[in-house]
């Protein structure tokens, strides 16, 4: 029973032991590239660091004595936690192009006014004339909130926003996004980490749907959100907010918690059950989401609306002055209640 017992013992220390080297070597691993990917000068330093850092972890589990060993690691652990921790999100960066220049919404009474909407004029995806407008929007006119979905690999991934309609024809489309550095090159894997601020563009939809559908020719669809006209205004307006608040106070993107999908979701109020549903990471399924929630036209099956709903272009098509009616005109598209 004892000789039972003591390889009981023997083995649990021995899995013990492994898991805990596992889980030293994931810490290694994640600390390494939150490092790699965050926005530290000079470059060397930045990648100094991230193999610094890795190398000093694992580097202690050669230590014998055990408390020296453990408090060595949970020093370097808690200075990488305070840092990360305390890394501030900034809003004075040398960025790209498309994200330099930032919007900011002020609301007096009924009348929301929105400076620099962007309307790039793009030719090519990577060759566009940067442009801006200032604009006043009546919120008494707001008539419809059209949930866009634009897909370029794939259907698990997508880029998801919205864009709110006026009865007088304009549209305003808010696209939640990465703002990116111009020394840095787009990286899926850095949006977990410290590396992209978060960013609100407010644009004209010639730019943010045109890009899309007549320049890059992604496969963009648009629904109409049916939403009651004080939803549509309390969300309008937590858009327009955070807008002007991340003026002075920038945050940090991050592709599981902060990003174009749980953004929606946060501004638009959603239960805890809908923001934790698997589609808010694969947001290619977003539309689904909505469609479950209640938020779209449930005369037709997911599946037709998803099919009706795909924005139809010619070969030649470029955005024009008629680009958010044109769009519309075959789309399934019911006026919310």
């Amino acid at each position: 029973m004892k000789t039972r017992a003591k390889r009981g013992h023997t083995k649990f220390r021995t899995f013990r032991k492994i898991m805990g080297r596992l889980a030293v070597l994931l810490i290694a691993l994640i600390g390494g590239a939150s490092l790699f990917y965050s926005t530290l000068e000079p470059a060397a330093l930045r990648i100094g660091l991230s193999i610094a850092f890795p190398a000093a972890l694992l580097g202690s589990l050669a230590i014998r004595v055990p408390l020296r060993r453990r408090s060595i690691m949970l020093g370097l652990c808690l200075v990488l936690g305070i840092w990360f921790c305390t890394d501030p999100a900034r809003n004075d960066r040398d960025w790209a192009e498309e994200y330099r220049q930032t919007a900011d919404a002020t609301v007096q009474g009924r009348i929301a006014h929105v400076t620099n909407i962007r309307n790039f004029r793009y030719r090519t995806p990577s060759d566009a004339t940067p442009a801006y407008y200032d604009a006043d929007f009546d919120l008494d006119t707001l008539s419809s909130v059209d949930l866009v979905t634009s897909y370029w690999a794939g259907q698990a991934i997508a880029h998801v926003f919205l864009s709110f309609g006026f009865s007088d024809g304009r549209h305003l489309a808010f696209s939640i996004e990465t703002r990116r550095q111009k020394r840095f090159d787009y990286s899926t894997i850095a949006g977990f980490f410290h590396h992209y601020e978060l960013f609100y563009v407010a644009a004209d939809e010639r730019d943010l749907i045109g890009v899309r559908t007549d320049i890059r020719r992604e496969h963009v669809y648009l629904y109409r959100l049916q939403l009651s006209a004080a939803t549509r205004e309390r969300l309008l307006r937590s858009y327009l907010s955070e807008l002007h608040t991340l003026t002075t106070h920038p945050r940090w993107y991050n592709t599981l918690t902060a990003n174009c999908t749980t953004e929606i979701l946060a501004r638009s109020g959603a239960s805890p059950r809908w923001r934790l549903d698997w589609r808010v990471l694969l947001s290619g399924y977003t539309a689904s989401l909505a469609y479950d929630i209640g938020l779209l036209d449930h005369h037709y099956p997911f599946d037709t609306l998803q099919r009706l709903s795909l924005i139809q272009r010619p070969d030649d098509a470029k955005p024009s002055a008629n680009y958010s009616q044109e769009i519309r005109e075959h789309l399934p598209l019911t006026d919310p209640q």
